[in-house]
C-alpha cells in the first residue's frame, strides 16, 4: 500500500496526501533546485560549508550551525589542522555526544584532495574505539594531556569527567571541539555547560561548536547571552544544503493521526519500496503496547512471509506479496551478540555505497544522531518526541544526497486521542508538540529572511529577482536570490536592530526565537483553539515576553526589533503555505518558487505590507486548518474541550505587557486605547490598562 503520486504543483506547499484507506498526511513539501553547489569541492577538497567555516579558523570561539550531512565533521579537520600547525595550540580534543559518533573523526587522508596535511588519530586516542569504563578514559585523557601527540576523541561523559578530575587549567592551549553542541545547556544543573562556561571565563582555551539544530526540546539556553557573544558564527542553512544537492529534489514532513494499535496501521504510511527508517516509540510513551519485540513482529508480519535470517548480516529477509525479497535490520532486539551483528553490517564501509544491501532499518533507541545511511528515504517515527532537536536529527536521517533518490520525507505517526480523560490530556499534548515541530521544520527549510523598513530611501537590492515587474518603489518589494536563499523584503513600520548583538539575532537566530515561541503551551493552545483570540496577543504580548526572557541585555527597541523580525519571519511563511495549499488562483505553481510566489503574493494582494498587519496574523491558524482536516471530529472537538476548560485569565504580568503597548499607542494617536472600541486589539490593550489599575486601587484599599 502505497500513497498516490503527490500533487503536481511544486516548491514549498502543503498538501493532502490520500490512500486507498482514505488517511491522509498533511505534508509540507519543500521544493529544492538541485544545482549541486554544496556538494562540489574547491581545490582545498572543501565543500561550501567547510569553506565558509575555514575562512573563520582564525577565531578563538567559533560556532557552526549546520545541518546533518553537510559536512562538519571535516570541517572541523581542517579548522583544528590549522590551529595546531599556524596557531600554536598544543593539542586538538573533540567531544561527541556518544560512541558511535566518534566514527566521524577517523583517519582521513585529505592531502588526496588538495588540503596540505592529513587528520590523524592515534588508535590509542580514539577513546570511543577504546575498552573499559569511563574510568579507564579518564586516565586516558592525562596520558595524552602530558604527551607530545596531537589528537584525542572521546564522548562529552569522558570529558566531563576528565574536567572533575584533572581541573580546567590543564586544558590550556588547547582547541576543545564540542560535536552535537545542542546537548550543552547554560542550565547549572548541566556539567558540560557549566564546564565549558568555565574554559571561556578563563580564556585560555580555543572552542569550536558543532550542532546541527541549535536548539534544545526544552527551550533552555545552549550557552549564556555572555558567552555567546564571544562566538563568532559559521551559518550553513538547510536551504543552501539541500538547494546545492545534486539529486534530492523534494523533501515531505508531515503527521498522521490514527486510532488503536500502531502497528496496525503502519501500512498506511510505511510503502515498502521506499527506504526507511522506522522508529518504534519508546516503551513509556503511550503509543507502545509495551512489548517491542511483539511490536517489531506484528511489522515484518505486515509487510510479508518471513524467509529466515541472513547469515552473513542478522538481517531479516521478508517476501512481500508482490514477490520482492526485503532485507530488514531489526535494531531493536535486545540480545548483544544479534544486535551487534547487525548493527556491524550497517556500518559495513564497504557496503556504504550499495543502495540494496538493506531496505528497512526499525530502530528504538538508535540510528538518529551521526547514524549515516544515505539511500534512506523515509524517516518515519512512531510516537511523539519530546525533542524538536530529535526531529530535526531523525529528519537529519532522510537528507542525504544519493544518486537516483529525488524525494525524502519524514513522517510522524500520532494517536488520537481516546475518551479516557487522562489519555486526552497526554494526547492534547503530544498533537501540540507535533505541530509545534512541523511549524518550526517549516521555518528551518525556507530560505533565509532579510527584512528591512520600507522608505523612500530603499531600492532593489543586487543580485535579487524582484519578480515579473521587477522592482517598484512605489510599495513593499519581496526579492528573492536562488543563489544563497535569501529573501529581501520591505515591510512598512518596522523597527531595524541597533546594536551588533540585536542584528546578529536578526540575520542568524530567528529559528531559534520561533522555536521557543512555537513550544511556549499557553501561546499554541490559545493560537490553536481560543475562538476569542486577539492575535496581537500572540504576536506581540506573547513573543514580546519570550524575547524579552531570552535577550535582557537588549534595550527595549533592540527588543521590540527583534520580536517583529521572528513574527514577520513565522507569519509570511504561514502566509505563504496558506497561499501555495489553496494552490493560488493559477493552480500550477513554477518549480522551486512556490514560498517566494506565495510570499510576493501576500504582499502584492495587501494593499500595505506593514508590521501592524503582520502582527494581525494568528502563527497557527493554518496549522488549525491541517488539523481539521486530519483529525477525526470527535477528536477534535475533545481536544478542543480539554484546552477551553482551562480558560486563561489575565495575569499581572500580560497586563503590565499590554499596558506598555497601550503607552505606546497613546504616543502614536495622542489618547489611550477605548474599552469600548470596535477594533479587538485596542480593546484588549484597555482591558489591560483597566487591570492594572483595579490592582492599583485594591493595593491601596488593603
Amino acid at each position: 500500500m502505497g500513497f498516490e503520486s503527490p500533487p503536481s504543483s511544486e516548491g514549498f506547499q502543503a498538501h493532502q496526501k490520500e490512500n486507498n484507506m482514505t488517511k491522509s498526511v498533511p505534508s509540507v513539501s519543500v521544493k529544492y533546485a538541485a544545482n549541486g553547489s554544496s556538494t562540489k569541492s574547491n581545490e582545498l577538497g572543501m565543500r561550501a560549508m567547510q569553506e565558509r567555516a575555514f575562512e573563520k579558523r582564525g577565531e578563538q570561539y567559533l560556532l557552526i550551525k549546520s545541518p546533518p550531512a553537510s559536512g562538519k565533521s571535516r570541517a572541523l579537520m581542517f579548522i583544528a589542522l590549522d590551529k595546531l600547525h599556524n596557531q600554536g595550540l598544543r593539542q586538538a580534543i573533540v567531544v561527541v555526544p556518544e560512541k558511535s559518533i566518534g566514527s566521524s573523526f577517523n583517519d582521513e587522508p585529505l592531502s588526496k584532495h588538495g588540503f596540505w596535511a592529513d587528520w590523524e588519530v592515534k588508535p590509542q586516542w580514539n577513546l570511543c574505539n577504546a575498552p573499559g569504563g569511563d574510568d579507564g578514559k579518564v586516565g586516558a585523557v592525562g596520558k595524552f594531556l602530558a604527551s607530545d601527540d596531537k589528537v584525542l576523541v572521546c564522548t562529552h561523559a569522558t570529558f566531563r569527567f576528565a574536567v572533575d578530575k584533572f581541573g580546567i587549567e590543564v586544558f590550556d592551549d588547547r582547541l576543545i571541539a564540542v560535536d552535537e553542541f545542542h546537548h550543552v545547556s547554560a542550565n547549572p544543573d548541566n556539567k558540560l555547560g557549566t564546564h565549558l562556561g568555565a574554559l571561556v571565563a578563563r580564556d585560555k582555551v580555543h572552542l569550536v561548536a558543532m550542532t546541527g539544530s541549535y536548539f534544545r526540546g526544552d527551550a533552555e539556553a545552549v550557552l549564556s547571552p555572555e558567552d555567546e557573544a564571544k562566538f563568532d558564527t559559521v551559518t550553513y542553512t538547510y536551504y543552501e544544503q539541500l538547494n546545492g544537492y545534486k539529486y534530492l529534489k523534494t523533501l515531505d514532513i508531515g503527521y498522521f493521526f490514527y486510532s488503536g494499535s500502531y502497528a496496525d496501521d503502519i501500512l498506511k504510511v510505511l510503502d515498502p519500496s521506499e527506504k526507511t527508517i522506522l522508529h518504534i516509540p519508546n516503551v513509556n510513551s503511550r503509543e507502545s503496547t509495551k512489548d517491542k519485540h511483539r511490536e517489531v513482529e506484528h511489522i515484518i508480519d505486515a509487510l510479508g512471509d518471513w524467509q529466515g535470517t541472513d547469515p552473513a548480516t542478522g538481517f531479516q529477509l521478508v517476501k512481500t506479496p508482490e514477490g520482492r525479497v526485503l532485507r530488514i535490520a531489526d535494531l531493536v532486539d535486545d540480545e548483544p551478540a544479534k544486535r551487534d551483528k547487525v548493527s556491524a553490517a550497517l556500518k559495513d564501509p564497504a557496503q556504504k555505497n550499495a543502495r540494496d544491501h538493506v531496505d528497512i532499518i526499525i530502530a528504538l533507541g538508535m540510528a538518529k544522531e551521526g547514524f549515516d545511511w544515505i539511500w534512506c528515504e523515509h524517516a518515519l517515527t512512531v510516537g511523539y518526541r519530546a525533542s524538536l532537536t530529535e526531529i530535526v536529527q531523525i529528519i537529519g536521517r532522510a537528507t542525504r544526497d544519493a544518486e537516483g533518490k529525488t524525494r525524502a520525507r519524514f513522517t510522524n505517526l500520532i494517536a488520537e486521542p481516546d475518551a479516557a480523560a487522562e489519555a486526552v490530556t497526554e494526547a492534547v499534548n503530544d498533537t501540540l508538540k507535533a505541530i509545534a515541530a512541523s511549524l518550526l521544520m517549516e521555518q528551518v527549510l525556507a530560505p533565509r529572511f532579510n527584512f528591512t523598513p520600507k522608505t523612500v530611501k530603499c531600492g532593489p537590492v543586487e543580485g535579487f529577482d524582484y519578480g515579473a515587474g521587477g522592482y517598484d518603489p512605489g510599495k513593499e518589494n519581496v526579492g528573492f536570490n536562488e543563489a544563497s536563499g535569501q529573501f529581501q523584503i520591505e515591510i512598512k513600520g518596522l523597527v531595524e536592530p541597533k546594536s551588533k548583538e540585536a542584528k546578529r539575532i536578526c540575520q542568524e537566530d530567528l529559528n531559534e526565537v520561533i522555536t521557543a515561541f512555537v513550544q511556549d503551551k499557553t501561546t499554541i493552545e490559545r493560537g490553536l483553539f481560543d475562538e476569542e483570540l486577539v492575535p496581537e496577543e500572540l504576536t506581540q504580548v506573547r513573543m514580546g515576553k519570550i524575547v524579552a526572557a531570552r535577550f535582557p541585555e537588549l534595550d527595549t527597541e533592540d527588543q521590540e526589533a527583534v520580536r517583529q523580525h521572528a513574527v514577520a519571519a513565522l507569519n509570511l511563511t504561514q502566509k505563504a503555505k496558506e497561499i501555495a495549499l489553496t494552490g493560488g488562483e493559477d493552480g500550477e505553481v513554477s518549480a522551486n518558487t512556490a514560498l517566494i510566489d506565495g510570499v510576493r503574493k501576500f504582499a502584492m494582494d495587501v494593499r500595505e505590507l506593514d508590521i501592524d498587519l503582520i502582527d494581525r496574523i494568528n502563527p497557527f491558524g493554518e496549522a488549525y486548518a491541517i488539523l481539521a482536516k486530519t483529525m477525526s471530529e470527535e477528536s477534535l472537538r475533545q481536544v478542543a474541550a480539554v484546552i477551553t476548560a482551562k480558560k486563561i485569565q489575565l495575569t499581572p504580568e500580560e497586563a503590565r505587557a499590554l499596558a506598555k503597548r497601550a503607552a505606546a499607542f497613546k504616543q502614536e494617536r495622542g489618547r489611550l486605547p477605548s474599552i469600548t472600541s470596535a477594533d479587538p486589539w485596542e480593546k484588549k490593550m484597555a482591558e489591560g490598562v483597566a487591570y492594572l489599575i483595579r490592582m492599583k486601587q485594591e493595593a491601596a484599599n488593603g
